[in-house]
């Protein structure tokens, strides 16, 4: 067992089960010119986090643990796209259209590729989801149980939307969840800071928050 130094106290885990989560690190959210970026947002407060969260992922692998990577994209025929989630956002440009990294959100196109700053190496878990949590219509529990994963360290973009989704519903299947808040980011700082405040709140509600440095501490300890 080993303690990690963390908000609303400790975190506690075994590294034999523990794993790094990246969630949605993908070129159209965090590059510029990318969808993001069409939408309005600032894209740099996204791409601030890239050598933060590539030591995370460095001091995981460096320790033998297990690194899985996330992207939200959709089937080509749009399949596994709801109406519901076509239809709202940017009247301008939805998902499946053609953007400026190729149609938006689908599986293949260069803008839903990973970042080559974090591209996941051959034998890591890349997990595509079509929705905003992990779990929705995916074998993402059925990979973690095989995996033999119970305690959960989170990176990735955004921190109130996929991040956030993706950790409520770890807590709820049972998984500890701990999450790197300088690995993770927002279009928005308030909404970042109002996700962590939701996670720690109440006792550590849906999880518990610290800096990469004291992850990497422990791991290293």
């Amino acid at each position: 067992m080993m303690d990690i130094l963390a908000e609303p106290f400790p975190f506690p885990c075994e590294r034999e089960t523990l794993g790094l989560v990246v969630i949605d690190m993908q070129r159209d959210f965090v590059e510029p010119g990318g969808f993001g970026e069409t939408l309005g947002n600032d894209v740099s407060r996204l791409g601030a986090i890239v050598p933060t969260v590539a030591q995370l992922i460095n001091g995981f692998r460096a320790a033998g643990l297990a690194v899985i990577h996330t992207r939200e994209c959709h089937k080509p025929d749009l399949s596994d796209l709801p109406d519901a989630k076509r239809d709202r956002g940017a009247p301008s440009i939805r998902i499946g259209d053609p953007g400026p990294m190729g149609r938006i959100l689908v599986a293949g196109e260069p803008g839903a590729e990973i970042i080559p700053e974090l591209a996941p190496l051959p034998d890591e878990l890349v997990l595509d989801k079509p929705g905003k949590g992990a779990f929705c219509r995916t074998e993402f529990e059925t990979h973690l149980q095989k995996m033999g994963l119970k305690q959960l360290v989170f990176a990735g973009v955004t921190t109130e939307v996929c991040v956030q989704t993706t950790m409520r519903e770890a807590n709820d299947r049972g998984y500890d969840c701990l999450l790197a808040t300088d690995a993770t980011e927002s279009y928005f700082a308030e909404f970042k800071a109002a996700a962590i405040q939701m996670i720690i709140a109440q006792g550590g509600i849906v999880g518990w928050a610290t800096p990469t440095g004291r992850i990497l501490e422990a791991l290293n300890a």
